[in-house]
Protein backbone atom coordinates (compact mmCIF):
# COMPACT_ATOMS: atom_id res chain seq x y z
CA UNK A 1 0.00 0.00 0.00
CA UNK A 2 1.59 3.21 -1.24
CA UNK A 3 1.60 6.26 1.97
CA UNK A 4 1.30 9.48 1.84
CA UNK A 5 0.91 12.48 3.63
CA UNK A 6 -2.37 13.55 4.10
CA UNK A 7 -3.28 16.93 3.41
CA UNK A 8 -4.19 18.03 6.91
CA UNK A 9 -0.67 16.85 8.50
CA UNK A 10 1.36 19.37 6.01
CA UNK A 11 -1.20 21.77 7.21
CA UNK A 12 -0.55 20.85 10.86
CA UNK A 13 3.42 21.16 10.08
CA UNK A 14 3.50 24.37 8.75
CA UNK A 15 0.91 25.63 11.53
CA UNK A 16 3.85 24.18 13.87
CA UNK A 17 6.84 25.65 11.80
CA UNK A 18 4.82 29.11 11.43
CA UNK A 19 3.83 29.10 15.50
CA UNK A 20 7.60 28.15 16.21
CA UNK A 21 9.25 31.01 14.02
CA UNK A 22 6.47 33.47 15.65
CA UNK A 23 7.71 32.09 19.16
CA UNK A 24 10.93 32.86 18.72
CA UNK A 25 11.32 28.83 18.81
CA UNK A 26 15.45 28.02 18.07
CA UNK A 27 16.03 24.55 16.85
CA UNK A 28 18.50 21.74 18.20
CA UNK A 29 19.01 21.13 14.53
CA UNK A 30 18.38 22.70 10.69
CA UNK A 31 18.88 20.60 7.72
CA UNK A 32 18.83 22.39 4.63
CA UNK A 33 18.09 20.44 1.89
CA UNK A 34 15.59 17.46 1.70
CA UNK A 35 17.44 15.04 -0.16
CA UNK A 36 18.10 11.58 0.89
CA UNK A 37 20.77 12.74 3.55
CA UNK A 38 18.71 15.11 4.58
CA UNK A 39 16.09 12.68 5.58
CA UNK A 40 18.22 10.34 7.56
CA UNK A 41 19.73 12.63 9.01
CA UNK A 42 16.58 14.20 10.90
CA UNK A 43 15.19 10.66 10.82
CA UNK A 44 18.24 9.86 13.40
CA UNK A 45 18.29 13.51 15.00
CA UNK A 46 14.31 12.53 15.97
CA UNK A 47 15.31 9.30 17.34
CA UNK A 48 18.06 10.96 19.87
CA UNK A 49 14.83 13.55 20.79
CA UNK A 50 16.16 16.08 19.07
CA UNK A 51 13.65 19.18 17.81
CA UNK A 52 14.59 19.01 14.09
CA UNK A 53 13.43 21.25 11.08
CA UNK A 54 14.18 20.42 7.25
CA UNK A 55 13.73 23.08 4.89
CA UNK A 56 13.50 21.81 1.20
CA UNK A 57 14.15 24.52 -1.03
CA UNK A 58 12.37 23.13 -3.88
CA UNK A 59 9.27 20.94 -4.32
CA UNK A 60 7.27 17.99 -2.36
CA UNK A 61 8.41 16.00 -5.05
CA UNK A 62 11.82 17.31 -4.83
CA UNK A 63 11.88 15.38 -0.91
CA UNK A 64 14.28 12.26 -1.19
CA UNK A 65 16.46 14.20 -3.86
CA UNK A 66 17.39 11.71 -6.04
CA UNK A 67 16.59 8.00 -4.55
CA UNK A 68 12.75 9.85 -5.72
CA UNK A 69 13.52 11.53 -8.41
CA UNK A 70 14.40 8.44 -10.35
CA UNK A 71 17.38 7.22 -9.52
CA UNK A 72 16.23 3.20 -8.86
CA UNK A 73 19.46 1.21 -9.81
CA UNK A 74 20.86 2.36 -6.86
CA UNK A 75 24.91 2.90 -7.09
CA UNK A 76 27.06 0.85 -4.61
CA UNK A 77 30.33 -0.81 -5.08
CA UNK A 78 29.51 -3.14 -2.72
CA UNK A 79 26.11 -3.19 -0.50
CA UNK A 80 27.96 -4.85 2.39
CA UNK A 81 29.49 -1.12 3.41
CA UNK A 82 26.07 0.20 3.72
CA UNK A 83 24.69 0.09 7.28
CA UNK A 84 22.26 2.37 9.75
CA UNK A 85 19.38 4.06 8.33
CA UNK A 86 20.68 3.73 4.77
CA UNK A 87 20.25 0.03 4.75
CA UNK A 88 16.82 0.51 6.93
CA UNK A 89 16.18 1.84 3.73
CA UNK A 90 16.62 -0.56 1.31
CA UNK A 91 15.09 -3.54 3.65
CA UNK A 92 11.89 -0.85 3.79
CA UNK A 93 12.02 -1.19 -0.15
CA UNK A 94 11.82 -4.97 0.13
CA UNK A 95 9.28 -4.79 2.17
CA UNK A 96 7.07 -2.52 0.33
CA UNK A 97 7.56 -5.11 -2.74
CA UNK A 98 6.31 -8.04 -0.52
CA UNK A 99 2.95 -6.32 -0.30
CA UNK A 100 1.21 -7.78 -3.26
CA UNK A 101 -0.88 -4.84 -3.60
CA UNK A 102 2.11 -2.30 -5.22
CA UNK A 103 2.50 -5.23 -7.88
CA UNK A 104 0.77 -3.43 -10.66
CA UNK A 105 1.91 -3.66 -13.93
CA UNK A 106 3.84 -6.95 -13.51
CA UNK A 107 4.15 -9.93 -10.48
CA UNK A 108 6.76 -10.31 -8.23
CA UNK A 109 8.35 -13.10 -9.88
CA UNK A 110 8.20 -12.02 -13.57
CA UNK A 111 10.37 -9.19 -12.30
CA UNK A 112 12.86 -11.26 -10.35
CA UNK A 113 13.09 -13.76 -12.54
CA UNK A 114 15.03 -11.09 -14.97
CA UNK A 115 17.35 -9.94 -12.57
CA UNK A 116 20.43 -11.31 -12.98
CA UNK A 117 21.43 -9.35 -16.01
CA UNK A 118 23.47 -6.95 -13.63
CA UNK A 119 25.42 -8.43 -10.29
CA UNK A 120 24.33 -5.64 -8.05
CA UNK A 121 20.71 -6.54 -8.69
CA UNK A 122 18.76 -7.73 -5.67
CA UNK A 123 18.84 -11.15 -5.32
CA UNK A 124 14.91 -12.76 -4.16
CA UNK A 125 16.24 -14.35 -1.20
CA UNK A 126 17.46 -10.58 0.04
CA UNK A 127 16.18 -8.80 2.81
CA UNK A 128 16.72 -5.69 1.10
CA UNK A 129 16.26 -4.47 -2.31
CA UNK A 130 18.03 -2.21 -4.30
CA UNK A 131 16.23 -1.38 -7.48
CA UNK A 132 13.03 0.83 -6.63
CA UNK A 133 10.39 3.15 -8.73
CA UNK A 134 10.52 6.69 -7.66
CA UNK A 135 6.82 6.16 -5.80
CA UNK A 136 7.80 3.56 -3.86
CA UNK A 137 11.35 5.74 -2.08
CA UNK A 138 9.06 8.59 -1.77
CA UNK A 139 6.38 6.80 0.54
CA UNK A 140 9.26 5.21 2.60
CA UNK A 141 10.42 8.86 3.33
CA UNK A 142 6.86 10.59 3.44
CA UNK A 143 6.47 7.93 6.42
CA UNK A 144 9.21 8.03 8.02
CA UNK A 145 8.58 12.47 8.19
CA UNK A 146 4.71 11.23 9.56
CA UNK A 147 6.02 8.36 11.39
CA UNK A 148 8.66 11.01 13.66
CA UNK A 149 6.60 14.35 13.19
CA UNK A 150 9.13 15.99 11.46
CA UNK A 151 8.54 19.16 10.19
CA UNK A 152 9.60 20.19 6.33
CA UNK A 153 9.12 23.64 5.08
CA UNK A 154 9.35 23.50 0.94
CA UNK A 155 10.06 26.58 -1.40
CA UNK A 156 12.00 28.53 1.39
CA UNK A 157 14.97 29.11 -0.66
CA UNK A 158 17.97 30.86 1.92
CA UNK A 159 19.04 34.49 0.60
CA UNK A 160 22.67 34.12 -1.75
CA UNK A 161 23.52 37.53 -1.78
CA UNK A 162 26.75 38.10 -0.92
CA UNK A 163 27.94 34.24 -0.56
CA UNK A 164 31.44 33.93 -1.15
CA UNK A 165 32.57 33.29 -4.87
CA UNK A 166 34.96 30.71 -6.45
CA UNK A 167 37.66 32.70 -8.33
CA UNK A 168 40.00 31.15 -10.62
CA UNK A 169 43.39 31.18 -9.66
CA UNK A 170 46.82 30.59 -11.42
CA UNK A 171 46.34 27.01 -13.10
CA UNK A 172 42.92 27.38 -13.71
CA UNK A 173 41.50 26.27 -10.28
CA UNK A 174 38.79 27.77 -9.08
CA UNK A 175 38.27 28.35 -5.01
CA UNK A 176 35.99 30.12 -2.87
CA UNK A 177 38.05 31.80 0.11
CA UNK A 178 36.48 31.96 3.71
CA UNK A 179 34.79 35.04 5.34
CA UNK A 180 32.41 36.07 2.46
CA UNK A 181 28.61 35.29 4.35
CA UNK A 182 25.37 35.82 2.85
CA UNK A 183 22.44 38.34 3.42
CA UNK A 184 20.40 35.04 4.57
CA UNK A 185 23.22 33.92 6.97
CA UNK A 186 23.71 35.11 10.53
CA UNK A 187 26.99 33.98 12.34
CA UNK A 188 28.18 35.23 15.47
CA UNK A 189 31.21 34.16 17.10
CA UNK A 190 32.47 31.70 14.11
CA UNK A 191 28.73 30.04 14.32
CA UNK A 192 25.52 30.25 12.80
CA UNK A 193 22.86 30.98 14.70
CA UNK A 194 19.80 32.05 12.10
CA UNK A 195 19.44 31.51 8.73
CA UNK A 196 16.99 33.91 6.74
CA UNK A 197 14.43 32.75 3.64
CA UNK A 198 13.71 35.00 0.47
CA UNK A 199 10.40 34.92 2.22
CA UNK A 200 11.52 36.75 4.89
CA UNK A 201 11.13 33.87 7.54
CA UNK A 202 13.99 34.01 9.58
CA UNK A 203 14.71 30.17 11.36
CA UNK A 204 17.36 30.15 14.50
CA UNK A 205 19.15 26.58 15.30
CA UNK A 206 22.01 25.09 17.23
CA UNK A 207 23.17 23.60 14.80
CA UNK A 208 22.44 23.25 10.80
CA UNK A 209 23.35 20.62 8.51
CA UNK A 210 23.79 21.37 4.27
CA UNK A 211 22.43 18.48 3.44
CA UNK A 212 21.83 20.25 -0.83
CA UNK A 213 23.02 19.04 -3.92
CA UNK A 214 24.47 22.71 -4.70
CA UNK A 215 25.71 23.78 -0.97
CA UNK A 216 24.18 26.67 -0.83
CA UNK A 217 24.40 27.04 2.80
CA UNK A 218 28.11 26.59 2.98
CA UNK A 219 28.54 29.48 0.56
CA UNK A 220 26.65 31.70 2.64
CA UNK A 221 28.12 30.98 5.99
CA UNK A 222 32.00 31.84 4.25
CA UNK A 223 33.31 28.32 4.17
CA UNK A 224 35.85 27.54 1.75
CA UNK A 225 34.79 25.50 -1.54
CA UNK A 226 35.74 24.68 -4.61
CA UNK A 227 34.28 24.14 -7.99
CA UNK A 228 35.72 22.00 -11.24
CA UNK A 229 38.26 19.73 -11.30
CA UNK A 230 41.88 19.88 -9.57
CA UNK A 231 45.01 19.40 -11.42
CA UNK A 232 47.64 17.10 -11.06
CA UNK A 233 49.82 20.05 -9.00
CA UNK A 234 47.13 20.37 -6.32
CA UNK A 235 46.94 16.65 -5.03
CA UNK A 236 48.94 14.73 -7.80
CA UNK A 237 46.34 12.73 -8.71
CA UNK A 238 46.77 10.98 -11.70
CA UNK A 239 42.92 10.39 -12.55
CA UNK A 240 41.78 14.48 -11.90
CA UNK A 241 41.99 17.36 -13.94
CA UNK A 242 41.79 17.36 -18.12
CA UNK A 243 42.27 14.02 -19.74
CA UNK A 244 41.39 13.18 -23.12
CA UNK A 245 43.37 10.49 -23.30
CA UNK A 246 41.50 8.34 -20.32
CA UNK A 247 38.39 8.92 -22.93
CA UNK A 248 39.56 7.22 -25.65
CA UNK A 249 39.09 3.74 -26.04
CA UNK A 250 41.95 1.35 -26.07
CA UNK A 251 42.53 -0.47 -29.37
CA UNK A 252 39.86 -2.61 -30.46
CA UNK A 253 37.03 -1.60 -27.42
CA UNK A 254 33.94 -0.16 -28.76
CA UNK A 255 33.94 4.21 -28.93
CA UNK A 256 30.88 3.67 -26.80
CA UNK A 257 32.40 2.16 -24.04
CA UNK A 258 33.88 5.17 -22.89
CA UNK A 259 30.85 7.22 -24.25
CA UNK A 260 33.06 8.11 -27.08
CA UNK A 261 32.18 9.26 -30.83
CA UNK A 262 32.73 6.86 -33.79
CA UNK A 263 35.79 7.95 -35.38
CA UNK A 264 35.80 11.00 -38.31
CA UNK A 265 32.42 12.35 -37.11
CA UNK A 266 32.62 15.96 -38.48
CA UNK A 267 32.11 18.90 -36.08
CA UNK A 268 31.10 21.34 -38.73
CA UNK A 269 27.02 22.82 -39.01
CA UNK A 270 28.27 22.41 -43.02
CA UNK A 271 30.15 18.78 -43.18
CA UNK A 272 33.72 19.79 -43.72
CA UNK A 273 33.46 22.96 -43.76
CA UNK A 274 35.28 24.77 -40.55
CA UNK A 275 33.92 28.32 -41.63
CA UNK A 276 30.16 27.08 -41.52
CA UNK A 277 30.67 26.75 -37.70
CA UNK A 278 31.02 23.81 -34.65
CA UNK A 279 28.14 22.57 -33.97
CA UNK A 280 25.99 23.29 -30.18
CA UNK A 281 27.60 22.84 -27.71
CA UNK A 282 31.46 21.93 -28.72
CA UNK A 283 34.17 23.91 -27.85
CA UNK A 284 35.94 26.08 -30.06
CA UNK A 285 39.26 26.61 -28.06
CA UNK A 286 40.28 22.88 -27.43
CA UNK A 287 40.40 20.67 -23.94
CA UNK A 288 43.21 22.54 -22.63
CA UNK A 289 46.04 21.20 -21.10
CA UNK A 290 46.44 17.79 -19.79
CA UNK A 291 46.47 17.39 -16.65
CA UNK A 292 45.40 20.75 -15.66
CA UNK A 293 42.77 22.12 -13.74
CA UNK A 294 39.57 23.86 -15.23
CA UNK A 295 36.10 25.13 -13.71
CA UNK A 296 33.59 22.54 -16.14
CA UNK A 297 31.20 20.51 -14.21
CA UNK A 298 30.43 16.89 -15.35
CA UNK A 299 27.57 16.37 -17.26
CA UNK A 300 23.99 16.37 -15.42
CA UNK A 301 20.61 14.66 -16.63
CA UNK A 302 17.12 13.48 -16.05
CA UNK A 303 16.81 9.57 -14.91
CA UNK A 304 13.92 8.86 -16.30
CA UNK A 305 11.30 6.59 -15.32
CA UNK A 306 10.29 4.87 -18.64
CA UNK A 307 7.37 2.20 -19.19
CA UNK A 308 6.83 0.15 -22.11
CA UNK A 309 3.28 -0.59 -20.68
CA UNK A 310 0.73 1.24 -23.70
CA UNK A 311 -1.91 1.51 -20.73
CA UNK A 312 0.41 3.20 -18.82
CA UNK A 313 2.89 5.04 -21.04
CA UNK A 314 2.90 8.68 -22.32
CA UNK A 315 4.84 8.62 -25.78
CA UNK A 316 7.63 10.99 -26.60
CA UNK A 317 6.80 14.77 -27.47
CA UNK A 318 8.15 16.97 -29.84
CA UNK A 319 9.09 20.24 -27.78
CA UNK A 320 8.40 23.52 -28.25
CA UNK A 321 11.68 25.11 -29.55
CA UNK A 322 12.88 21.83 -30.49
CA UNK A 323 16.09 22.29 -32.58
CA UNK A 324 17.18 19.87 -34.99
CA UNK A 325 20.52 21.04 -34.92
CA UNK A 326 21.06 20.15 -31.70
CA UNK A 327 20.82 16.63 -31.93
CA UNK A 328 22.98 16.72 -35.71
CA UNK A 329 25.81 14.91 -33.60
CA UNK A 330 23.34 11.71 -32.49
CA UNK A 331 22.74 11.19 -36.21
CA UNK A 332 25.80 11.73 -37.87
CA UNK A 333 27.02 9.20 -35.21
CA UNK A 334 24.84 6.74 -36.34
CA UNK A 335 25.24 7.38 -40.00
CA UNK A 336 29.18 7.00 -38.81
CA UNK A 337 28.59 3.24 -37.42
CA UNK A 338 27.13 3.64 -34.17
CA UNK A 339 24.10 1.05 -33.86
CA UNK A 340 23.13 0.73 -30.10
CA UNK A 341 20.43 2.37 -28.36
CA UNK A 342 21.88 5.19 -26.41
CA UNK A 343 20.94 4.05 -22.83
CA UNK A 344 21.34 2.26 -19.63
CA UNK A 345 17.59 1.43 -19.65
CA UNK A 346 17.75 -0.48 -16.08
CA UNK A 347 14.61 -2.50 -15.60
CA UNK A 348 12.79 -1.13 -12.33
CA UNK A 349 9.97 -3.15 -10.60
CA UNK A 350 6.28 -2.75 -12.55
CA UNK A 351 7.80 -2.37 -16.36
CA UNK A 352 9.32 0.64 -15.39
CA UNK A 353 13.14 1.80 -15.47
CA UNK A 354 15.72 4.08 -14.67
CA UNK A 355 17.24 5.33 -17.65
CA UNK A 356 20.88 6.36 -17.63
CA UNK A 357 23.20 8.24 -20.05
CA UNK A 358 25.16 5.86 -22.59
CA UNK A 359 27.65 6.62 -25.68
CA UNK A 360 28.79 9.41 -26.79
CA UNK A 361 25.53 11.57 -27.58
CA UNK A 362 23.17 10.33 -24.86
CA UNK A 363 21.06 11.82 -21.71
CA UNK A 364 23.59 13.50 -20.81
CA UNK A 365 22.95 17.76 -21.77
CA UNK A 366 27.19 17.96 -22.06
CA UNK A 367 28.43 21.44 -21.04
CA UNK A 368 25.10 23.04 -20.21
CA UNK A 369 25.78 22.86 -16.62
CA UNK A 370 28.95 24.98 -16.17
CA UNK A 371 27.82 27.72 -14.54
CA UNK A 372 24.73 26.21 -12.05
CA UNK A 373 26.96 25.62 -8.78
CA UNK A 374 26.94 29.30 -8.47
CA UNK A 375 24.22 30.65 -9.90
CA UNK A 376 21.36 32.69 -9.36
CA UNK A 377 17.94 30.90 -8.55
CA UNK A 378 16.13 31.92 -12.02
CA UNK A 379 19.53 31.00 -13.61
CA UNK A 380 19.51 27.66 -12.26
CA UNK A 381 15.86 27.56 -13.56
CA UNK A 382 16.89 28.31 -16.59
CA UNK A 383 19.69 25.58 -17.26
CA UNK A 384 17.18 22.67 -15.32
CA UNK A 385 14.56 23.82 -17.91
CA UNK A 386 17.36 24.00 -20.83
CA UNK A 387 17.76 19.97 -19.87
CA UNK A 388 14.42 19.26 -19.69
CA UNK A 389 14.11 20.64 -23.45
CA UNK A 390 17.17 18.92 -24.54
CA UNK A 391 15.89 15.41 -23.37
CA UNK A 392 12.99 15.63 -23.93
CA UNK A 393 14.21 16.85 -27.35
CA UNK A 394 16.44 13.88 -27.59
CA UNK A 395 13.60 11.40 -26.77
CA UNK A 396 11.36 12.55 -29.79
CA UNK A 397 14.40 12.32 -32.09
CA UNK A 398 15.69 8.71 -31.07
CA UNK A 399 12.00 7.24 -31.44
CA UNK A 400 10.93 9.52 -34.72
CA UNK A 401 13.77 11.08 -36.92
CA UNK A 402 13.99 9.24 -40.42
CA UNK A 403 17.61 9.60 -40.10
CA UNK A 404 17.87 7.30 -36.74
CA UNK A 405 18.19 3.70 -37.91
CA UNK A 406 14.37 1.99 -38.31
CA UNK A 407 15.47 -0.79 -35.69
CA UNK A 408 16.48 1.82 -33.01
CA UNK A 409 13.41 4.06 -33.74
CA UNK A 410 11.01 0.89 -33.30
CA UNK A 411 12.30 0.20 -29.84
CA UNK A 412 12.52 3.74 -28.46
CA UNK A 413 9.14 3.95 -29.74
CA UNK A 414 7.78 0.94 -27.55
CA UNK A 415 8.51 3.37 -24.85
CA UNK A 416 7.82 6.35 -23.36
CA UNK A 417 7.64 8.33 -19.40
CA UNK A 418 4.95 6.83 -16.94
CA UNK A 419 1.47 8.12 -16.23
CA UNK A 420 1.79 6.79 -12.73
CA UNK A 421 5.01 8.82 -11.69
CA UNK A 422 5.74 12.29 -11.30
CA UNK A 423 2.41 13.43 -12.37
CA UNK A 424 3.05 16.57 -11.81
CA UNK A 425 5.00 17.12 -14.93
CA UNK A 426 3.08 14.37 -16.99
CA UNK A 427 5.91 12.16 -16.24
CA UNK A 428 8.87 14.29 -15.91
CA UNK A 429 10.76 14.64 -12.82
CA UNK A 430 11.50 18.14 -11.03
CA UNK A 431 15.01 16.99 -9.89
CA UNK A 432 17.72 17.18 -12.06
CA UNK A 433 20.46 14.52 -11.38
CA UNK A 434 23.33 17.31 -10.01
CA UNK A 435 26.11 14.97 -10.15
CA UNK A 436 28.65 17.66 -8.50
CA UNK A 437 28.23 21.20 -7.63
CA UNK A 438 30.28 23.06 -5.06
CA UNK A 439 32.82 20.89 -2.71
CA UNK A 440 34.09 22.05 0.48
CA UNK A 441 37.87 22.58 1.20
CA UNK A 442 38.53 21.38 5.03
CA UNK A 443 40.94 20.76 7.00
CA UNK A 444 40.87 16.90 5.27
CA UNK A 445 40.34 16.66 1.45
CA UNK A 446 39.42 13.02 0.37
CA UNK A 447 41.11 12.75 -2.67
CA UNK A 448 42.43 9.70 -5.48
CA UNK A 449 44.78 8.33 -2.92
CA UNK A 450 42.31 7.87 0.10
CA UNK A 451 40.11 5.63 -2.40
CA UNK A 452 42.85 4.11 -3.66
CA UNK A 453 44.24 2.88 0.39
CA UNK A 454 47.34 4.44 -0.12
CA UNK A 455 45.94 7.22 2.57
CA UNK A 456 43.59 5.72 4.64
CA UNK A 457 41.67 8.13 7.52
CA UNK A 458 41.37 7.14 10.91
CA UNK A 459 38.18 8.58 11.86
CA UNK A 460 35.77 7.24 10.09
CA UNK A 461 32.16 8.11 9.71
CA UNK A 462 30.77 5.45 7.15
CA UNK A 463 32.65 4.05 4.02
CA UNK A 464 32.91 4.46 -0.08
CA UNK A 465 33.33 1.98 -2.77
CA UNK A 466 32.24 2.71 -6.08
CA UNK A 467 34.93 3.67 -8.35
CA UNK A 468 35.76 6.88 -9.21
CA UNK A 469 33.78 8.14 -12.11
CA UNK A 470 33.34 11.12 -13.86
CA UNK A 471 31.04 11.74 -16.69
CA UNK A 472 32.32 14.14 -19.47
CA UNK A 473 32.22 17.72 -19.19
CA UNK A 474 32.95 18.75 -22.55
CA UNK A 475 33.22 18.15 -26.09
CA UNK A 476 35.92 19.78 -28.46
CA UNK A 477 37.66 19.07 -32.16
CA UNK A 478 40.84 16.94 -32.06
CA UNK A 479 43.67 16.82 -34.56
CA UNK A 480 42.00 15.39 -37.36
CA UNK A 481 39.36 17.62 -36.79
CA UNK A 482 36.49 15.20 -35.43
CA UNK A 483 34.19 15.66 -32.66
CA UNK A 484 35.59 13.86 -29.11
CA UNK A 485 34.33 14.40 -25.99
CA UNK A 486 36.42 14.44 -22.78
CA UNK A 487 35.94 13.89 -18.64
CA UNK A 488 34.54 10.34 -18.67
CA UNK A 489 36.81 8.15 -15.83
CA UNK A 490 35.63 4.54 -15.13
CA UNK A 491 37.78 3.44 -12.76
CA UNK A 492 37.29 0.15 -9.94
CA UNK A 493 38.91 0.12 -6.54
CA UNK A 494 40.04 -2.83 -4.91
CA UNK A 495 38.32 -2.50 -1.79
CA UNK A 496 36.54 -0.24 0.09
CA UNK A 497 38.29 2.85 2.27
CA UNK A 498 36.64 5.29 5.50
CA UNK A 499 35.80 8.50 4.94
CA UNK A 500 36.77 10.79 7.19
CA UNK A 501 34.44 12.66 9.61
CA UNK A 502 36.64 16.14 8.95
CA UNK A 503 35.38 16.02 5.17
CA UNK A 504 32.13 16.88 6.28
CA UNK A 505 33.15 18.84 8.81
CA UNK A 506 34.37 23.02 7.97
CA UNK A 507 37.34 24.34 9.33
CA UNK A 508 36.62 25.58 13.39
CA UNK A 509 38.35 29.14 12.22
CA UNK A 510 35.42 28.86 9.75
CA UNK A 511 32.35 27.15 11.09
CA UNK A 512 32.18 25.37 14.60
CA UNK A 513 28.32 24.18 13.94
CA UNK A 514 27.95 23.56 10.42
CA UNK A 515 27.89 20.06 8.63
CA UNK A 516 28.25 19.29 4.87
CA UNK A 517 27.46 15.65 4.35
CA UNK A 518 27.07 15.99 0.46
CA UNK A 519 28.97 18.81 -0.69
CA UNK A 520 31.73 17.17 1.37
CA UNK A 521 35.56 18.14 1.08
CA UNK A 522 36.84 16.04 -1.57
CA UNK A 523 38.72 16.40 -4.74
CA UNK A 524 36.75 16.45 -8.19
CA UNK A 525 37.87 12.26 -9.15
CA UNK A 526 37.24 10.83 -5.30
CA UNK A 527 33.82 13.12 -5.18
CA UNK A 528 33.19 10.32 -8.05
CA UNK A 529 33.10 8.03 -5.79
CA UNK A 530 31.35 8.97 -2.86
CA UNK A 531 28.92 11.03 -4.27
CA UNK A 532 26.13 7.96 -4.32
CA UNK A 533 23.18 7.62 -3.04
CA UNK A 534 23.24 5.11 -0.05
CA UNK A 535 26.13 7.03 1.06
CA UNK A 536 24.96 10.55 1.10
CA UNK A 537 22.70 8.63 3.44
CA UNK A 538 25.31 6.83 5.62
CA UNK A 539 26.86 10.36 5.86
CA UNK A 540 23.78 12.30 6.48
CA UNK A 541 23.35 10.12 9.60
CA UNK A 542 26.47 9.94 10.84
CA UNK A 543 26.27 13.92 10.93
CA UNK A 544 23.04 14.03 13.11
CA UNK A 545 24.75 11.70 15.44
CA UNK A 546 27.80 14.14 15.75
CA UNK A 547 25.84 17.49 15.89
CA UNK A 548 23.44 15.39 18.74
CA UNK A 549 26.30 14.92 20.49
CA UNK A 550 27.67 18.48 20.17
CA UNK A 551 24.11 19.55 21.46
CA UNK A 552 24.69 17.39 24.28
CA UNK A 553 28.14 18.28 25.29
CA UNK A 554 27.41 22.26 24.23
CA UNK A 555 30.73 22.67 22.08
CA UNK A 556 31.50 22.75 18.95
CA UNK A 557 31.70 19.84 16.22
CA UNK A 558 35.78 19.98 16.04
CA UNK A 559 35.80 19.55 19.58
CA UNK A 560 33.76 16.47 19.35
CA UNK A 561 35.94 13.33 21.17
CA UNK A 562 36.15 11.00 18.17
CA UNK A 563 36.52 7.72 19.89
CA UNK A 564 32.51 8.30 21.54
CA UNK A 565 31.24 9.66 18.36
CA UNK A 566 32.71 6.18 16.58
CA UNK A 567 31.21 4.07 19.44
CA UNK A 568 27.72 5.96 18.90
CA UNK A 569 28.00 5.47 14.85
CA UNK A 570 28.70 1.73 15.19
CA UNK A 571 26.28 1.51 17.84
CA UNK A 572 23.88 2.72 15.19
CA UNK A 573 25.07 0.33 12.84
CA UNK A 574 27.24 2.37 10.58
CA UNK A 575 30.28 0.33 8.85
CA UNK A 576 33.20 2.47 9.53
CA UNK A 577 35.92 -0.14 8.65
CA UNK A 578 36.86 -2.78 6.67
CA UNK A 579 36.61 -5.69 9.65
CA UNK A 580 33.07 -4.12 10.51
CA UNK A 581 32.04 -5.32 7.00
CA UNK A 582 29.73 -7.96 7.31
CA UNK A 583 31.08 -11.11 5.97
CA UNK A 584 28.76 -12.86 3.06
CA UNK A 585 26.82 -15.81 3.96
Amino acid sequence: MKIFLPKIFVIFLAWVIISCQKENVEYDLVIYGGTSAGVTAAVQATRLNKSVLIIEPGTEQQLGGLTTGGLGRTDFGNKRIIGGISLEFYKEINKYYLNDSNWTWQNRSEYFKNQTYHPGATNIEEESMWFFEPSAARSIFQHWIQKYNIPVLYGERIIREGEGKAIEKEGGWKVAVPGSVSDGVVKKDGKITEIVMESGTRIKARYFIDATYEGDLLAGAGVSFTVGREGFDIYEESLNGIRTKLSIPDSGMPAWRHHQFEPAVDPYVVQGNPDSGLLPMIKSNGPGTEGKSDHKIQAYCFRMCLTDVPENRISFEKPEGYNELDYELLLRNYEAGFSRLPWINSPMPNRKTDTNNQSAFSTDFIGANYDYPEASYAERKNIVDAHLQYQMGLMWTLANHPRIPDDIRTEMSRWGVTKDEFVEGNGWQDQLYIREARRMISDVVMTQHHCQGKVVENESIGMGAYGMDSHHTQRYVDENGSVKNEGDVQIGLRKPYPISYKSILPKETECANLLVPVCLSASHIAFGSIRMEPVFMVLGQSAAIAACMAIDKDCSLQEIPYAELKQKLQSAGQILNLEDIPQQK
